[in-house]
């Protein structure tokens, strides 16, 4: 496992519950500020291995990305069971939600 991939696994199990990260912000403090694209299939490849909270990973528009039906669902009930505002089924305040890691955390 290359060390991005390590430190994106541990920057997204730190999403406290209640909480969002975007894709970008989660690959900015990886290494890797163009590397959001790298998050979305680590996500998609090691979400149950790890146990990685994926729900509260969004874009950066502060949007459910996941197309498919049954899958943005699941994330919006999952977000709403955490206290967090989902607005037109799919859109989220990043003023309000988005956990802020520090650099070195």
């Amino acid at each position: 496992m290359t060390p991005f991939t390590e430190r994106v696994i541990q920057i997204i199990k730190c999403i406290p519950e209640g909480k969002v990260m975007t894709y970008g912000q989660i690959a900015k403090l990886a290494g890797s500020p163009r590397g959001a694209r790298q998050v979305v299939r680590i996500l998609h490849a090691m979400s149950k291995k790890y146990h990685l909270p994926w729900h509260r990973v969004i874009n950066a528009k502060g949007e459910i990305a996941i197309m498919d039906d049954e899958g943005s669902h699941m994330q919006s009930f999952l977000l709403q069971a955490e206290g967090v505002l989902i607005t037109d089924q799919r859109y989220i305040s990043l003023a309000d939600y988005q956990y802020q890691m520090e650099e070195h955390a």
